[in-house]
């Protein structure tokens, strides 16, 4: 049986907001696990252990915009291609790059999460402006990964 390239392309982008999704559950376990023992502290601190645990859930977005470009750019111009035959499995190793991006980008970012949510009553919350920080570096490396994705999609001629 043959595998169409249509169905590899669909399984990039599809793996593409699993990946996303895997991590943003891992990433938001590490820092609600953490948030919890911080609140049974400091009740107070709510507001602060929400923002930061929020903080992974965006690579659950960047695996959804990988999938809606696949379905609605990559696979009509797959359906223009004279010869597809290749370009099916080029799109699933893209979808690969990006889902894999996020997943490790959202489940450290939940680490580095966690150890700010965990010096919240140490500082009297004090320590949320520079946790939101070091979070946003481990956030580009999601953000690299969706512009990366695009950029070899273009380059493949699939995008």
């Amino acid at each position: 049986m043959l595998i169409s390239p249509e169905s590899l392309v669909v399984l990039g982008g599809a793996l593409a907001l699993a990946l996303g999704l895997a991590g943003s559950a891992v990433g938001m376990g590490l820092a609600g696990s953490s948030g919890a023992a911080t609140l049974a502290e400091e009740p107070g601190q709510f507001r602060n252990v929400i923002v930061l645990v929020s903080l992974p859930m965006t690579q659950t977005f960047y695996g959804l915009i990988i999938l809606i470009l696949y379905i609605t750019t990559v696979l009509p111009n797959l359906a223009e291609m004279e010869n597809a035959a290749g370009a099916g499995f080029m799109a699933l190793a893209c979808g690969l790059i990006g889902g894999v991006a996020q997943l490790a980008s959202a489940a450290y970012q939940g680490a580095v999460c966690a150890s700010g949510i965990s010096l919240l009553s140490k500082t009297r919350g004090g320590i949320l402006t520079n946790a939101m920080m070091l979070a946003v570096f481990v956030e580009l490396l999601g953000v690299l990964g969706l512009v990366f994705t695009i950029m070899a999609l273009n380059l493949l001629g699939l995008f």
